[in-house]
């Protein structure tokens, strides 16, 4: 199936498929792709798959349709339940977006359309942000009902943009451009708006073996994600630890032997 025709459409809220290394995770709530409890729950089934699939090497997620990514939290949902079952919904929609930052594959955000609210929360959840250009918009509005940024955006917005700079942005509400988004560090790339999916494969492609030992790529998200999370000393023990690990990989005595042999590399992401 080629990555710019629509996945399959079925009863489940997460469409799931992998082939050639990559996983392609698609929530399908058109229009607006909102989440609940349950697509939370087939979003972790998800990502646990592709983590123990030893052929999936990059995630993809992605939208369903053409006019959003994702619209974030069913409001709807959340304004007919008590603030005990909010609590709890915030609760499991953030270890499931943990999981999928923690989870030693790379991790790619395909932002087809508007990405505001929670649906900017799971893209900040993954390592890189692509967005298809003038497709919508992209923010963290939640003030305007009365609430934060719950599954995330607080902690992950001022790590990735610093304080200052969230802080306004969350407290405006303000929701701007994917090409603003770019210029200020939130989006990595903005993406011509034909074959956008194909281009996000393709991008995805030099990050699989052989052309790269897709370990070692997991092992630098792994470093930097938990790094982040530690006093510098421990955060270099760790790189220490995962670097031993890699120096017994195949893939480490394959890269440094082509480079004593002057030859290209392929990597088997053993």
């Amino acid at each position: 199936m080629s990555a710019t025709a629509p996945m399959p459409e079925s009863h489940r809220l997460i469409n799931y498929k992998a082939e050639n290394g990559i996983a392609w995770m698609e929530m399908n709530d058109p229009p607006a792709n909102t989440y609940t409890y349950d697509m939370m729950r087939e979003l972790d089934e998800a990502i646990l798959d592709a983590r123990m699939d030893e052929s999936v090497h990059v995630i993809i997620l992605r939208g369903a349709g053409e006019k959003f990514f994702s619209a974030g939290a069913n409001i709807k949902m959340l304004a007919s339940v008590m603030p005990e079952f909010k609590y709890y919904f915030c609760l499991h929609a953030n270890e499931t977006l943990s999981r999928l930052e923690h989870t030693p594959k790379l991790v790619i955000a395909a932002l087809n359309g508007h990405t505001v609210g929670g649906g900017l929360e799971i893209a900040l959840a993954a390592d890189i942000r692509l967005a298809r250009r003038d497709a919508g918009k992209i923010g963290l509005p939640e003030v305007a009902l009365g609430v934060l940024p719950g599954t995330g955006g607080t902690q992950r917005l001022s790590r990735l943009i610093g304080k200052s700079r969230a802080i306004e942005m969350m407290a405006m509400g303000r929701t701007f451009s994917f090409e603003e988004a770019e210029e200020m560090g939130l989006v990595n790339q903005v993406l011509d708006r034909a074959d956008f999916f194909e281009q996000v494969k393709d991008y995805a492609g030099q990050f699989l073996p052989p052309q790269k030992a897709a370990r070692a790529v997991g092992r630098i998200k792994r470093a930097v994600c938990s790094g982040l999370e530690m006093p510098l000393t421990e955060g270099l023990a760790l790189e220490r630890e995962l670097q031993f690990d890699l120096f017994k990989s195949e893939d480490a005595h394959e890269g440094l032997t082509a480079y004593v042999e002057k030859r290209t590399p392929k990597f088997k992401a053993k």
